[in-house]
């Protein structure tokens, strides 16, 4: 989603955008390091060099920086977290891009002489970039006219382009002045205050202002977080939670919180009645897990959740209750083993999850069991799941049936399993 260039303006209206930056942390020991993806889109909305923002983030991180420009590659030596770099981008952007008279980002940099000047083409001010900062020694040996990839290129050519970008910049395309073109009624500056920002919220439509105003991704994601938990809320005290579903998850996408869906209806959706609930709410679940690992795994850790809440209650049942939401394809099998190889302590202690681990033993041996029969040619396994919901289950080897002409007739499944998320 895109944010505002000068992110201390809120306003849904403010027509100078960029990306969100994009990071991957690859590597490890002293090879690791933090690839910035997006660097270039980021940098082509700022009107800088990549080259510039990159170099910041060394000198603020104290790390060193490389420059793949083949690949569209920024590296920062490293291990990185996205969002301190982000904070990082909107301190380089009020140090090297915002105007500071209005604060607009049209701004042109021009090197001369080992200083750095600053023109803004908005509101026509000219002034000095701040010297002290280490990142001035690079952008002076590196103008922004600069072609970093034209490494060993003649200084000459270099000099003869910039004397023909002079030449066109004072004489204008076909002799025309450029500076007879302003029109002193043409005003470039966008107006951020509340009262206009308000003119322009009344002239929208619905429909527009459901597009515009999603202010709510500069928000933190435990901030997104509440946000939903308080959407479903007010559905659940409402009475309107039945046919909701789709309303949710349209929410959950709107704040970038999708794949966490899961944690917030399972705190507001199930407790210690969670057998019956499942079935209640299944489409809810069901919108947010299909063909989404990712969601599944919170479904786990909001499982884990709750059995440490209503340990006395659900604790005996996590067998069944696995079975139950394997039943329902709320979780796939791949999920399932992976989470009992790699137990984690994120959502619960590991006294906690030790026990989960234990009482699901017998389930995932079944699962294990089932993926090994699946490729066997010589017999066949079936796996019952008898007595009571809490009873255990029991493994039985069941030879296979004498072959006949006829074909088996497939049982025909339960109404309730038909359902394809995609026609709901």
């Amino acid at each position: 989603m895109a944010l505002n260039v000068n992110r201390n303006v809120t306003d849904q209206f403010y027509r100078y955008k960029m990306p969100r930056l994009v990071a991957k942390v690859e590597g490890k020991g002293n090879g690791i390091k933090t690839v910035i993806s997006n660097m270039v889109e980021v940098s082509k909305c700022l009107s800088r060099p990549p080259t510039y923002p990159t170099k910041f983030f060394g000198c603020e991180l104290g790390a060193q920086t490389q420059f793949d420009f083949k690949n569209e590659r920024y590296i920062v030596n490293g291990s990185h977290d996205v969002a301190k770099l982000q904070d990082l981008l909107d301190v380089f952007i009020k140090k090297f891009v915002l105007c500071p008279e209005c604060e607009n980002p049209e701004t042109n940099l021009i090197v001369r002489k080992g200083t750095i000047g600053q023109h803004c083409v908005a509101c026509g001010h000219q002034g000095m970039i701040d010297m002290r900062h280490r990142l001035t020694t690079f952008i002076v040996k590196n103008p922004p006219e600069h072609d970093p990839t034209s490494i060993g290129s003649s200084k000459t050519e270099r000099k003869s382009r910039k004397k023909e970008t002079s030449n066109t910049s004072q004489n204008g395309d076909d002799g025309i002045d450029p500076l007879a073109l302003k029109d002193d009624d043409d005003d470039w500056s966008v107006d951020t205050s509340e009262d206009a920002v308000a003119e322009r919220m009344q002239s929208l439509t619905s429909g527009a202002k459901g597009i515009t105003l999603n202010d709510d991704l500069g928000k933190s994601p435990k901030e997104r977080l509440d946000m939903l938990y308080n959407f479903v809320k007010n559905k659940k005290d409402q009475g309107k939670l039945a046919g909701a579903d789709k309303e949710i998850l349209v929410e959950a996408d709107r704040l970038d919180i999708k794949e966490k869906g899961p944690l917030v209806l399972a705190e507001l959706l199930l407790d210690a009645d969670m057998m019956k609930q499942l079935t209640t709410y299944r489409l809810h679940f069901l919108r947010f897990t299909n063909d989404s690992h990712k969601a599944q795994k919170y479904l786990l850790g909001a499982f884990e959740q709750l059995c440490k809440e209503y340990q006395d209650k659900l604790m005996p049942k996590v067998p069944s209750l696995l079975k139950k939401m394997y039943d329902l394809d709320l979780l796939e099998e791949e999920v399932l083993l992976s989470w009992a190889k790699k137990p984690s302590k994120k959502y619960v202690s590991k006294e906690i999850m030790k026990q989960i681990q234990d009482k699901a033993a017998p389930f995932i041996k079944w699962l294990e069991e089932a993926e090994e029969d699946d490729s066997s040619e010589n017999e066949e396994v079936e796996v019952a799941f008898t007595g009571s919901r809490d009873s255990q289950l029991k493994v039985e080897t069941i030879s296979p049936p004498a072959k006949t002409s006829e074909a088996p007739v497939a049982k025909s499944a339960p109404a309730e399993d038909d359902i394809d998320i995609d026609d709901i």
